[in-house]
C-alpha cells in the first residue's frame, strides 16, 4: 500500500502525525517505509530523533530521483534513533525504515525521467514493505505533481494508493484543505490530467483533523463562558467542514491538542503515556488512524 500525506499549508501536523501513524503501524507487525518527499524541508529524521540525518542525508531521495545514485539511502529507525524508547523492539513489531531527503535539499521541478524513477521506487518498496508512507511537501508542490503522475502509471495501478490530507481544526485550514483537493489545479484536477479517474481518486482521499481541542476538559468546567464559546466555535467548524466536503464521512480521524507535540514534535511511545508525559487519548487517536488507514471498509465510496 502507498499512502501519500499532503497538506495545503505548513504547520498542519502532517509530518509528525504521519511519523506517528507509521510507528503505530510497525508496532502492529507491519513492515513500514517512511519516504521524506518534503523536498524543501526533509526533517523526518528529527522527528524520529536520528541526529545524523535530522535535516536529511548527504545523499538521499533528491539524489536518487535526480539520477545521481542508483539506490536510495535508507536507515533502520530502531537501530539508528538516538532515543532509547524507539530502539526497543516489541516481539511482534515490524520493520520501520526511513528514506531521507538530501541535506540542504530544495524543491525541484518534475520531469518524465523523475516520474519514472518514482515509479520504480514505489514498485520496489511495495514489494518489500506492507505500507509505504510518502510525506509530500505542502501545497501544490512538485512532489505532489510527481506523486500524482507516478501513481497514474499502469505499473502502479495494481497497488492500493491512499491520500491523506491534513488540516488543523480552524477556519482557514478547513478552507485551505478544500482548495487543495477540490479547487482549481488542486489534487483532483491535477490527478485527472495525470490520468486518474476523478471519482476513483476522490474515493482514495480522506482528511485528517489535527490539534482538535478537547471540549469537556476539567479546565472548561472552571470557565463556563469559555467552554460555551468553544462549543459554539466547534459547531461552526463542523458546519464549515460539511459545506467544504470535509465532513465526518470524508474524514479518516482526528488528533487532540497534545502539549508534547506542541512543544516537541516527536513520536509518542506507550512509555510517554505511562510516564504521564503524553495523553493516552493522543496514542489512541494514532492507533485509530493506523487501523482506519488499513481497513478497506473505511475506504469504500463516500
Amino acid at each position: 500500500m502507498l499512502v501519500f500525506a499532503a497538506s495545503d499549508k505548513g504547520g498542519t501536523g502532517r509530518s509528525v502525525t504521519s511519523c506517528n501513524i507509521a510507528y503505530r503501524l510497525s508496532l502492529a507487525g507491519n513492515d513500514v517505509a517512511y519516504l521524506d518527499f518534503d523536498f524543501g524541508s526533509p526533517t523526518a529524521g528529527a522527528i524520529f530523533e536520528i541526529s545524523k540525518i535530522d535535516c536529511g542525508a548527504d545523499v538521499g531521495l533528491h539524489s536518487y530521483i535526480g539520477g545521481t545514485i542508483s539506490s536510495p539511502y535508507q536507515v533502520d529507525i530502531r537501530a539508528t534513533s538516538d532515543r532509547s524508547g524507539l530502539r526497543m523492539l516489541h516481539a511482534k513489531a515490524g520493520r520501520l525504515a526511513l528514506f531521507a531527503g538530501d541535506r540542504g535539499g530544495a524543491e525541484f521541478p518534475s520531469s518524465a525521467e523523475k516520474v519514472r524513477r518514482c515509479i520504480e521506487l514505489f514498485r520496489r518498496l511495495d514489494q518489500e514493505f506492507k505500507v509505504c508512507v510518502v510525506d509530500l511537501s505542502a501545497g501544490r508542490s512538485h512532489a505532489l505533481h510527481m506523486a500524482l503522475n507516478a501513481t497514474a502509471a499502469p505499473e502502479i495501478r495494481s497497488i492500493p494508493v491512499r491520500w491523506l490530507v491534513f488540516h488543523r481544526w480552524t477556519r482557514q485550514h478547513i478552507v485551505a484543505a478544500h482548495s487543495l483537493v477540490y479547487g482549481n489545479d488542486g489534487l483532483l484536477d491535477e490527478g485527472t490530467r495525470a490520468g486518474h479517474g476523478r471519482e476513483a481518486l476522490q474515493d482514495a482521499i480522506r482528511f485528517v483533523r489535527t490539534a482538535v481541542p478537547v471540549l469537556n476538559s476539567p479546565l472548561s468546567a472552571d470557565r463556563p463562558a469559555q467552554a460555551k464559546w468553544l462549543r459554539t466555535c466547534n459547531d461552526e467548524l463542523k458546519q464549515l467542514a460539511l459545506r467544504n466536503r470535509l465532513g465526518h464521512s470524508a474524514t479518516l480521524g482526528e488528533t487532540p491538542v497534545e502539549p508534547v507535540l506542541q512543544w516537541r514534535e516527536q513520536v509518542i511511545s506507550d512509555a510517554d503515556v505511562s510516564g504521564n508525559l503524553a495523553n493516552a487519548a493522543t496514542v489512541e487517536a494514532f492507533d485509530e488512524l493506523a487501523r482506519n488507514l488499513t481497513d478497506d471498509g473505511v475506504w469504500e465510496g463516500l
